[in-house]
């Protein structure tokens, strides 16, 4: 059945609706705007005709397109303009009273064939539907911010919806040059599903004072390659809105991972809801601007109160990719680096693989063929930790085992002289434990570098309860030297990347579990929706999928909450030894090499 939408109305002309609008105005509809609030619609119109000046001025559009494009769009204060539109969609505030009370006065004045669709990102599309005239025409229609950019749309069914109604709108949405995603009616949808319940745990996670704001949106967007940090974002979105959402997820899911942080309802209450209001996680040089001033909670340069030891040799114990990784990243950096493997065989093997990677460099025009020969005499490839002798830090990069990691520090006590930091890379292993297989506890500090550790900028500085002051002061300046971005993180399982990521990974499993959705809606979900540069089975494949399960199980054993408890398809997959990309399957197959 072909439904023609040619005419469509837009109930609330806010930021999202005037980006709806916009996107239907360019692509030749006629659009309604309906606003209770006569400058709402007038912001409206201003700007659609900022955003078609800057198309013309960029030679996008011509300025008869921009005529036409404002010509398609007319403003209304009243739902009765609605009248002849084939297709309304609503965006008004998030509250089942106030969408239903415009549902309820559309069915008195749209055509019994118009299609009703919401724009809601929280509250139960079924619930909305069960209360109009025509259940059947309704369904959820939910754009992302901001919808000119953003590809992603989720075409919201219910159990009430009719199929022409969501043909209708999936063909709609296709023609508007978005990617529509095919979900179902539960809160959070998929995209929001899994974002909401990370940014609530990186709330909780800077409300318990575990890290810095700063660092926690540093943390994600270098470890994670994500376009904003989780507070940032919750500052853009809506710190009210959040809330909203996470209350609407936890109702229906009853996951405490989803239980709002009471810092949300703490900052909603007192109208700190973020960029709008000027206020929210961080301060903003007024209500409405991205530009953030400084303000009490900003570190300050002069806040450091210890001066680290001096670091001139660089010692590495391992010989695999992480390994070969960190000593490239320190003989770049002019460090003398020892990089002592178990046998010789074993170090010289991770020596030439510096050596390939720097002369991928020197092919891609990154690195000077005289700079690639300096590097490589910097480091000694050593077939015992004995070389370890005399350097100021040795940081081991061996398996994710406690027992092997603590066996090595303990060697490691032995050989190197006193004074010498001594550093783990561990991802999720109590970095205390491992110290205390020293007689310097307070010496050992975590580092954790991210792989490949020569592009990755972040590197997570664990501090345990015993890491003296001057060993994590030498952190620091060791990382800032080797031009790595340092975070500053306590001892507890995931520290800060992995404690917020491995979780929505989790979450995304479940969601094929309970068949709400395909690998490829989820993944296409958040790359389109959420700026992810992999969707969450792509990076499980990637990372390995024993890897993952290993890092849920620790997640879980500290924090001991039900919702991190691995999910039951991850472990099923890795008893059948299907690991991801490594072993030519994991949630995908893979072609052997």
């Amino acid at each position: 059945m072909d439904i023609p939408l040619s005419t469509i109305a837009v109930v609330g002309l806010g930021t999202m609706g005037t980006g709806i609008a916009e996107v239907l105005a360019r692509a030749g509809h006629e659009v309604i705007g309906i606003d209770i609030s006569e400058a709402a619609a007038r912001q409206s119109v201003a700007s659609l005709e900022a955003a078609t000046a800057r198309a013309v001025r960029r030679e996008r559009i011509t300025e008869q397109e921009r005529s036409d494009v404002l010509a398609r769009f007319r403003t209304f204060g009243d739902l009765r303009a609605a009248a002849r539109a084939e297709l309304v969609i609503e965006v008004v505030p998030e509250s089942y009273e106030i969408k239903q009370q415009v549902f309820r006065e559309l069915d008195a004045v749209v055509s019994p064939t118009a299609i009703l669709a919401t724009g809601t990102n929280a509250l139960s599309v079924t619930r909305l539907a069960a209360e109009s005239l025509r259940p059947e025409r309704v369904l959820g229609l939910h754009f992302f911010n901001p919808a000119p950019a953003m590809k992603l749309v989720e075409v919201v069914s219910s159990v009430l919806t009719a199929p022409p109604a969501v043909e209708a709108v999936t063909e709609l949405a296709r023609s508007l040059g978005k990617e529509p995603v095919a979900v179902g009616d539960r809160p959070g949808f998929v995209a929001d599903g899994l974002l909401f319940g990370y940014l609530n745990q990186a709330a909780a996670m800077y409300e318990a004072n575990y890290a810095s704001r700063e660092d926690i949106d540093a943390a994600m967007k270098l470890g994670c390659g994500l376009p904003m940090g989780p507070l940032a974002l919750l500052d853009l979105i809506g710190i009210d809105t959040a809330r909203t959402v996470l209350e609407a997820m936890y109702s229906a899911s009853h996951d405490r991972l989803h239980a709002p942080a009471p810092v949300l309802g703490q900052l909603s209450e007192a109208g700190l809801t973020g960029r709008k209001s000027g206020r929210g996680f961080y301060t903003y040089t007024g209500p409405g601007s991205q530009t953030v001033v400084p303000d009490a909670l900003t570190p300050r340069e002069s806040a450091a109160t210890a001066t680290g030891r001096t670091v001139r040799s660089v010692g590495v114990a391992g010989s695999g990719t992480m390994a070969s990784g960190i000593a490239e990243v320190f003989a770049k950096a002019g460090y003398d680096v020892v990089l002592a493997g178990r046998g010789q065989e074993k170090a010289d093997t991770a020596k030439a693989r510096i050596g390939t990677s720097l002369e991928r460099s020197v092919s891609k025009g990154r690195l000077t063929a005289e700079a690639r020969d300096e590097t490589l005499a910097r480091i000694t490839a050593a077939g015992s930790l004995d070389a370890l002798a005399d350097v100021d830090l040795a940081v081991e990069a061996v398996a994710e085992e406690l027992a092997v990691k603590q066996q090595l520090f303990g060697t490691l006590d032995k050989v190197c002289k006193p004074g010498a930091v001594l550093a783990t890379t561990t991802s999720s292993l109590p970095v205390v434990a491992i110290a205390r297989a020293t007689s310097r506890p307070q010496d050992v500090v975590g580092m954790h570098f991210f792989n490949p550790a020569p592009a990755m900028k972040l590197v997570e500085v664990v501090r345990t309860v015993l890491t003296a002051d001057d060993v994590h002061a030498t952190a620091r300046e060791v990382c800032v030297k080797v031009r790595k971005h340092p975070v500053d993180c306590g001892d507890r399982a995931g520290f800060i990347v992995n404690a917020l990521l491995f979780p929505y990974l989790n979450n995304a499993i479940k969601m094929v579990e309970e068949h709400y959705a395909s690998l490829d809606d989820i993944d296409a979900a958040m790359k389109l929706g959420g700026g992810y540069p992999m969707g969450p089975f792509e990076l499980l494949d990637v990372v390995g999928l024993d890897v993952s399960l290993a890092i849920e199980k620790v997640l879980h054993n500290e924090f001991r909450d039900p919702g991190l408890a691995p999910a039951p398809l991850l472990e099923h997959l890795v008893a059948a030894g299907c690991l991801g990309r490594k072993t030519g399957r994991g949630f995908r197959e893979y072609a052997r090499r």
